[in-house]
């Protein structure tokens, strides 16, 4: 599949795997820091761990797109 990619589609993909990684990074911190506080709202914390799940299987397609398939 990723050998059919023009050069803009995989350059927007490319993009979009930037801002996945760094909102998930964000996610990251934005939990520890909830988890920090002590009192922290674990509904909230759910939500956003769930979030980092459909970042982190997004990222997962992403990368397949971009990685050529290698037939060994």
């Amino acid at each position: 599949m990723a050998n059919k990619l023009t050069d803009d589609e995989r350059a927007a993909l490319k993009i979009e795997a930037v801002r996945l990684r760094q909102e998930h990074g964000d996610l990251d911190a934005a939990i520890d820091a909830l988890e920090l506080v002590g009192k922290s709202d674990q509904l909230q914390i759910q939500r956003l761990k769930k979030r980092k799940l459909v970042l982190r299987d997004r990222l997962a397609f992403l990368d397949d797109m971009l990685t050529p398939d290698i037939i060994a």
